[in-house]
């Protein structure tokens, strides 16, 4: 795809994807939804790619829905391709971790699809909150959802119900991200810890128990257990299971030669 409101890089087992529309302050519109869509699918495809880096250009990562068409913006969807999800490929379907560098300001859509990623780092000085409600229409990309599992019922109703912005270190405080930094230290960190997991963590290992984490919500504890037993089967044994202990035992960096694409289980219960 011909990238033209985000930008794609590739280093060191790390795909960073920049939302890249600085003078609207990265609003979503739908070419940008279809590219960052895409750019995930190119991510879960790569045995390069290791984990992922969503990130805004700019003072912001993404204030939500581009309000250019005015009282139009939210007007009456009659197509059957509609979908609230607003990205067709969710960050949880990529078999890598997705951390998102929220550089500053995440408002509505850009915040919602931000809860989709595994780890957020954010910015001290940003403003962040899901004010759907205060436009008329109702918080979107899966954020009944995936809110609760993070914040809880109570504080996921004040964010989803009232559309009130806090500040980035009240956010982590709530748990809407790991951790809260100056807004020149988010990305750094951000890729920092990526590297790690490319360097330090087996892909397969941790393609599979990022599919298991998203699916366990749904899921009986029995279930959870038997899907984690079936999938030790597929790990155990496998040379990575070799190469992690050696590595550790001979104190140095390990070799995975494990590969998502090519090693993918046959899932247990289906990839629900």
């Amino acid at each position: 795809m011909d990238y033209r409101e985000i930008r794609f890089e590739l280093a060191e087992g790390v795909a960073q994807i920049t939302l890249a529309c600085p003078e609207r302050r990265n609003a979503f519109s739908g070419r940008m939804g279809q590219e960052w869509s895409h750019a995930y699918r190119r991510c879960d495809a790569d045995d390069a790619v290791r984990a992922v880096v969503v990130t805004g250009s700019g003072d912001s990562f993404c204030v939500g829905a581009d309000l250019a068409a005015g009282d139009a913006t939210f007007a009456r969807q009659e197509s059957e391709d509609f979908s609230a999800g607003a990205l067709a490929t969710p960050a949880w379907e990529v078999r890598k971790p997705v951390i998102a560098a929220l550089n500053g300001h995440a408002i509505g859509l850009g915040l919602t699809l931000a809860l989709q990623c595994d780890i957020r780092l954010l910015a001290r000085e940003g403003r962040y909150g899901i004010v759907q409600v205060r436009r008329g229409v109702m918080p979107d990309a899966y954020s009944h959802w995936t809110l609760q599992r993070l914040v809880g019922l109570e504080r996921a109703a004040l964010l989803l119900l009232t559309g009130t912005r806090i500040g980035g270190d009240e956010a982590a405080a709530i748990g809407l991200a790991s951790r809260a930094l100056p807004a020149a230290e988010v990305l750094p960190a951000a890729l920092a810890l990526a590297r790690e997991v490319a360097t330090q963590t087996a892909p397969l290992s941790v393609a599979i128990s990022k599919r298991l984490l998203w699916q366990s919500a749904t899921l009986p504890r029995a279930e959870v257990e038997r899907r984690e037993t079936a999938l030790h089967h597929h790990l155990m044994g496998r040379p990575d299971s070799v190469e992690g202990v050696k590595a550790y035992l001979e104190r140095r960096n390990p070799r995975f030669t494990g590969s998502v694409a090519r090693d993918w289980p046959e899932w247990p219960g289906g990839e629900d």
